[in-house]
């Protein structure tokens, strides 16, 4: 992830690996740290720089400022490189392809972060031999170092090369990118079931009736009237 030196400067630093070593001593084992730091300001410059301490931040400050100091512009075309080119560092070759819009930067870790913050958006790369990150920075800056952009070919020459086949991929891709229509999901017509999914209705759903208890019969019942001669025939047992 690149970030800023400092506030005030347009300057991006992307630290591509940091590395520990430890001396075995009397006391036990003493560690150091080192870091190896690209740092670029995406407008066709970048550098390089590795820094060491005892520390992890102050070995990548160092390294920031080696970097900072090493920084030198390159040639580019528009968005992606003037043509291709082949850097090698040690066991290291590293391959890189102009591409047209749209296309992105196809690369790993180490290769894509010089590359980003020269200010590249269009390139396709391809590593061979070794994989060790810090031969393959240098081997990315050694391929841009042998670019050449087209107004200096025309001055060395004293010819007028015309148009580049680089310069026609970048203006199909340009056209075509603004022709381009946009898709939209086309609607699926609608064929009356439900397909297993409730429809949303404007009608608000109304709540479910609990099932209550059935009402208790709250009528009294009525009274049986007693007759008349049962009721004469009790006071006069009550007189006797």
């Amino acid at each position: 992830m690149a970030e800023f030196i400092d506030e005030g400067s347009a300057i991006e630093s992307t630290t591509v690996g940091v590395y520990r070593t430890a001396a075995t001593v009397k006391g036990g084992r003493r560690f150091s740290f080192s870091a190896l730091v690209v740092v670029g300001d995406r407008r066709g410059r970048i550098g390089m720089g590795y820094g060491k301490a005892n520390q992890v931040p102050p070995a990548i400050e160092k390294a920031q400022k080696e970097a900072k100091r090493r920084m030198r512009p390159f040639p580019m075309a528009m968005r992606t490189i003037p043509h291709a080119v082949t850097g090698r560092f040690g066991a290291c070759q590293v391959r890189l392809v102009p591409a047209s819009p749209g296309t992105g930067i196809i690369a790993g870790a180490a290769v894509r972060a010089p590359l980003e913050l020269l200010g590249l958006q269009d390139c396709l790369t391809k590593s061979l031999g070794s994989n060790n990150p810090k031969n393959l920075v240098k081997a990315v800056l050694d391929g841009l170092s042998q670019l050449r952009s087209k107004e200096e070919v025309q001055a060395l020459r004293n010819v007028d090369l015309g148009k580049s086949v680089v310069e026609e991929i970048i203006e199909r891709g340009q056209a075509a990118m603004v022709e381009m229509p946009v898709q939209t999901a086309p609607e699926k017509p609608s064929t009356g079931k439900n397909d297993g999914r409730r429809q949303r209705s404007g009608k608000k759903k109304q709540p479910r009736k609990s099932q209550a208890a059935p009402e208790a019969n709250t009528q009294a019942k009525p009274v049986m009237e007693q007759p008349a001669e049962d009721s004469a025939a009790k006071t006069e047992e009550s007189k006797d």
